[in-house]
């Protein structure tokens, strides 16, 4: 093995690592802030991949399963994957409580799907692609189980260019989990790169308060105080540096996630 591959190899085996220790974490906390309100994207993301009564639908990265339950009741069956079990199990809570019988969850890989080509008329994942350390490889998968003529999506936070790197610089600090956010020029790149038609393209605004964001995470001890440090001198400076259009309002900071929603056809 080449040494660049044996390099490739452990930093994603530790990636691997810290993904499982965020999301073990996060997956209760999660679920309680983001699973039980209502959800504009979700709308946005069902409208953009319009889903049949007679499809099946893959979830990638589904985490507590807020998407895959939002989409049971649209199409014929749902299958969410992840890659950590601890959001597994809430994800078969949040089922429960919906009652959604038309959904099946699976251990794997994002960059290894489990499942045989062309097994899905339509593959989804939300928040998923910036922890991604090889996002083609994820989307080739996505493409590779999703029936011929089905849809891919992909819903993102997607900086502008010029505060891509402050962005993820930040964003490390939250959530160590974190890989790169993509610009919308970038993720289209992807979809070209996988032999993807773009069928659809929509633009979301996220918002958050910027507490609320951080008690849902881990950073490492003294990264949240950094963060707010970043957030307040951006603020008293009057810039958008950090790619979020960071503000005061009732005083509190808030933040809009920049989020592109891709939905592509699989010729």
């Amino acid at each position: 093995m080449l040494q660049n591959d044996k390099i490739k190899l452990m930093n994603t085996a530790q990636h691997d690592v810290e993904i499982h220790d965020q999301f073990t974490r996060q997956a209760e906390p999660f679920l309680e802030r983001h699973g039980r309100g209502k959800d504009a994207l979700l709308g946005l993301m069902a409208e953009c991949a319009a889903p049949r009564p007679t499809d099946t639908l893959l979830d990638v990265a589904c985490g507590p399963g807020i998407i895959s339950c939002f989409f049971a009741p649209l199409a014929a069956r749902v299958t969410g994957l992840d890659m950590v079990p601890a959001m597994l199990e809430q994800a078969r809570r949040l089922q429960a409580e919906k009652q959604l019988p038309n959904i099946e969850w699976k251990l794997g890989q994002s960059t290894e799907l489990p499942f045989a080509d062309e097994t899905f008329d339509c593959v989804v994942t939300r928040f998923s692609f910036h922890h991604y350390m090889d996002p083609q490889a994820a989307l080739r998968e996505m493409r590779r189980v999703c029936e011929s003529g089905g849809t891919v999506l992909v819903a993102d936070v997607a900086p502008r260019r010029e505060v891509q790197d402050r962005f993820n610089h930040w964003e490390i600090l939250r959530d160590p989990s974190h890989t790169c956010a993509l610009t919308l020029a970038e993720m289209k790149a992807l979809g070209e790169g996988a032999g993807l038609e773009l069928r659809r393209q929509e633009n979301f605004s996220f918002v958050m308060e910027l507490e609320d964001l951080l008690a849902g995470s881990f950073p490492k001890p003294g990264d949240g105080d950094r963060i707010r440090a970043l957030f307040a001198e951006d603020i008293a400076a009057g810039r958008d540096s950090l790619g979020v259009a960071a503000r005061r309002e009732e005083g509190v900071i808030r933040l809009t996630y920049p989020v592109a929603v891709l939905a592509w056809r699989k010729p």
